[in-house]
């Protein structure tokens, strides 16, 4: 199992858990839990490989990211309180996640033959979609609609490691420059309040 495997099964769990933790405190039953964690965390992959006709999508054919993502609800329940608490942590995973659902976008729609500004695209709708998908049906304005620096860090990032790609440089070089981009933005972009908001 590469490393980019189990950081993508660990993003899955901890946007699944961000989805769950919504739902619950919207009052969704288990059953919505469950729907809210799952489309946030393969949302976005889902809505990727349907668009780029790789079907069926890749949760679908990896048993481990359902498994994660029932975890994740397991988890959600059982610890609620203590999990709002470890705001820190969740958000470095949350970073971290989108980082490596960027580049696994990235590489997934490369192997189509389509257009880096659709490549860089596929990237960032990986990256980020499931949260849409998770506001929308929780009737919250989606993040990356509102001024916080969230997509905008994701196609930077996606740049980045394209950029490096072409240049030939090592591929996990490449992909923690990425994640680092992406990490660094977010931290200074909710550090320092950062928004594209004119």
């Amino acid at each position: 199992m590469n490393w980019l495997y189990a950081l993508d099964l660990i993003g899955t769990l901890v946007f699944a858990i961000s989805g769950v933790l919504t739902a619950i405190h919207k009052k969704f039953d288990v059953v919505g839990s469950i729907v809210i964690g799952l489309v946030t965390a393969v949302g976005g992959g889902t809505l990727r490989d349907v668009l780029i006709g790789k079907t069926p999508v890749g949760w679908m054919q990896d048993l481990n990211y359902f498994y994660a993502i029932l975890l994740a609800v397991i988890l959600s329940y059982l610890f609620e309180k203590h999990i709002i608490k470890w705001t820190k942590i969740m958000f470095i995973f949350d970073t971290i996640g989108i980082g490596v659902f960027t580049i696994l976008g990235i590489q997934k729609t490369a192997t189509t033959g389509l257009g880096l500004p659709i490549i860089l695209f596929m990237g960032v709708i990986s990256a980020v979609f499931g949260g849409v998908i998770r506001d929308v049906l929780t009737n919250e304005v989606p993040l990356i609609f509102r001024k916080e620096i969230y997509a905008s860090a994701c196609l930077l990032g996606g740049i980045v490691f394209v950029t490096l790609e072409f240049l030939n440089l090592p591929a996990n070089f490449n992909a923690v420059c990425c994640m680092l981009i992406i990490s660094i933005i977010r931290y200074f972009a909710i550090k320092k309040h950062w928004s594209l908001h004119f």
